[in-house]
């Protein structure tokens, strides 16, 4: 079963933008490039999640896109590692270009804990994670799974008219 904006609890939907929460779809662009890591969730797998996706998309020819992405990575990844652990399980994240957008996507194990957007008090040290996603991201959702749920988000490539290769198409 999808979450999107129309099947979400009205907690959830009430958080967030309906533009922001989509449902996730099949690319209509072929993949052009696609990489997923399984990792151990410990804290120290959040920072080589965050390097690798970094790496891998400056890579794929979008450094423009590789500190966003690697702070998605990290926000998703963080939360798996606090949120969706399970004892002996690992988490994965996935990394999917096509010709118009970078999907991240993080899985994790735990599929009763589905995120709770919130707005976090200022002296909290937690609580950010996915207003950060939501902010940087183009689109962004959960999808439950068999065992666990995917959280992803998207971002948008440049159109290559509009401005550069490998440059991120403005946010509205």
């Amino acid at each position: 079963m999808n979450r999107s904006h129309r099947g979400t609890s009205w907690r959830i939907r009430s958080a967030l933008p309906a533009r922001r929460y989509a449902m996730p779809i099949a690319p209509q662009d072929p993949v052009v490039h696609e990489d997923r890591i399984d990792y151990v969730p410990t804290p120290i797998n959040v920072t080589r999640a965050r390097r690798h996706a970094a790496r891998v998309v400056g890579e794929w020819g979008h450094p423009a896109l590789a500190d966003d992405a690697a702070l998605i990575v990290s926000e998703l990844a963080g939360n798996a590692v606090r949120h969706g652990r399970v004892p002996g399980r690992l988490f994965r994240v996935y990394l999917t270009l096509t010709k118009t957008s970078l999907r991240i996507a993080v899985a994790d194990p735990r599929g009763e804990r589905l995120p709770q957007p919130r707005q976090p008090c200022p002296d909290d040290r937690h609580g950010r994670g996915l207003l950060i996603v939501r902010a940087l991201a183009t689109r962004w959702g959960v999808r439950e799974r068999t065992v666990g749920k995917e959280i992803w988000a998207e971002l948008d490539l440049a159109a290559p008219d509009m401005a550069g290769e490998g440059q991120p198409h403005p946010r509205t």
